[in-house]
């Protein structure tokens, strides 16, 4: 299940409290205090990983709680510390403050960690608090309280292209040619119900990240179809790639295809219409595409590329020019 937004409560680990004790042996008179720390309280670590694309492994368990720190003994043996409960995420996950709205974490990197809730300290024992003047302390120190925090978690694909359209402009089927990604390919419209992340390689080790989004249609920002939620996945990819069908089986035309999706680009928000667009016309081995391929060149007034996944026509350049604008 594709699951891109999640809200989820931790709790860290109590420390644990500090111990009286004195040292009591054969021969040994007024031994003192011997009373350990007691142990630091589990911290909660979200950590990125990029074998995960979605949330979705945390949807079963969304309330995690670090252990608690085991108290101290006496012969000054501290208590164990409890080790950090680690949460992975994919790469591309932002942490809010349930609560209060606030951005606490934007974890973009591979491997990156975020202590979201602190473990409390160890309290200490008794020998941390004798002196000269005081050599029989009594008194210890509880534990540390633990950490509670209420967080909604909000995955914002980091990808380097992301691939715009109305439902059946060939998104799909392109990312299957050019990359190793499987979407659902078919003959009618919303096939693809959720991104879909692939990566296209090049010579030298060169590589782009490409997220197929779900087809776009008129209104698209008021809810209808399957909404706008999905263009989330690409604020923050540097370059667009629009496919217009350039052979159309049905309405609209080239032309209005291209001003639906700039509309809903704009509608949208965070900038999407200001980011470098690359115009692609697919399906132009098809009757009919001639037409279709000369009114996106006089609608656009920039280049256009055109291509064909059935025949391979015009592929290989179009990911040549992808490396070229990727890399520059």
């Amino acid at each position: 299940m594709f699951i891109d937004e999640l809200q989820i409560t931790v709790r860290s680990g109590r420390g644990g409290a500090g111990c009286v004790s004195f040292r009591h042996e054969k021969a040994i008179s007024r031994g003192g205090p011997d009373g350990g720390d007691g142990g630091r309280g589990g911290d909660i670590v979200l950590q990125t990983h990029t074998r995960l694309l979605t949330l979705g492994d945390l949807a079963k368990g969304r309330t995690f709680f670090a252990k608690n720190g085991s108290p101290g003994e006496g012969a000054k043996r501290k208590g164990k510390s409890a080790r950090p409960l680690v949460i992975e995420v994919p790469v591309g996950t932002l942490v809010y403050n349930r609560n209060t709205g606030a951005l606490i974490a934007d974890l973009r990197e591979p491997d990156q960690s975020f202590v979201v809730a602190r473990g409390g300290r160890g309290g200490k024992g008794n020998r941390a608090f004798a002196t000269p003047e005081h050599r029989s302390p009594r008194e210890s120190q509880p534990g540390g309280k633990h950490q509670e925090a209420r967080l909604r978690l909000e995955l914002k694909y980091l990808a380097d292209l992301g691939l715009v359209g109305l439902p059946n402009a060939g998104k799909s089927t392109l990312l299957s040619k050019i990359s190793s990604a499987h979407p659902t390919v078919a003959a009618y419209p919303f096939t693809t119900k959720s991104p879909v992340l692939g990566i296209v390689e090049g010579d030298d080790w060169r590589r782009i990240v490409v997220a197929d989004i779900p087809g776009i249609i008129a209104g698209a920002h008021e809810g209808v179809g399957l909404g706008h939620r999905f263009l989330r996945h690409v604020e923050r990819s540097g370059i667009l790639l629009h496919l217009i069908d350039a052979a159309p089986s049905a309405p609209p035309p080239a032309r209005e295809a291209y001003r639906v999706i700039r509309e809903e680009l704009g509608s949208y928000g965070h900038e999407l219409d200001r980011k470098p667009e690359l115009i692609v016309a697919t399906k132009i081995d098809l009757p009919g595409a001639a037409d279709g391929l000369e009114e996106i060149r006089r609608t656009v007034e920039t280049k256009v590329w055109p291509i064909s996944a059935r025949t391979g026509e015009g592929i290989a350049e179009l990911v040549e020019e992808l490396f070229r604008l990727v890399e520059d």
